[in-house]
């Protein structure tokens, strides 16, 4: 089943490339007493994750910022050396975006977010879709029908969702 609002986020171990490698990271550390927005999507360097997905939330970043978001995670089945390059890539760092691998889709499967699309290479991939969690637990989520969509799961969507009444 998947995740929905009022919903606490399980436990994860996710990937982060820093300077010094690949460093571990405990989500529920992360969002400790925090306001965190997360949106996944199905693949780095894909062409919706591309050209949409990763720059609505560049656009934005400031205003989430403003907004009271400690950060903003953008969340693959990636291999963190993908979402470092990724990374340098779209300038999603250099905007405040941290970058996390979910390599073996542990954290996806656990959230009921999943799919494979095994005609185009995509195998236990990420649905597009961005929550807004207030200390562990999701306030917001918003998730397309399609994964070639970046509707409701951009940056000026979940913007408007968060600053509504």
């Amino acid at each position: 089943m998947a995740i929905s609002k009022g919903d606490t986020l399980p436990e994860a171990t996710l990937v982060e490339l820093t300077g010094e490698g690949p460093k571990q990271v405990s989500l529920a550390s992360r969002l400790k007493g925090r306001n965190v927005v997360i949106f996944a999507l199905p693949g780095a360097f894909t062409g919706t994750c591309t050209t949409a997905h990763v720059p609505s939330f560049i656009r934005t970043a400031d205003q989430f910022k403003a907004s009271g978001v400690d950060e903003i995670i953008c969340l693959s089945v990636n291999d963190p050396f993908v979402m470092g390059a990724w990374d340098q890539q779209t300038g999603a760092g250099k905007a405040g975006i941290a970058m996390l691998a979910d390599p073996a889709a542990e954290f996806t499967k656990a959230v009921g977010m999943d799919f494979s699309a095994p005609p185009v290479g995509l195998i236990d991939r990420s649905k597009r879709y961005a929550m807004y969690v207030q200390d562990g637990t999701v306030s917001v989520i918003q998730a397309e029908a399609n994964p070639g969509q970046c509707d409701l799961s951009g940056g000026e969507s979940m913007l408007d969702a968060i600053k509504a009444p």
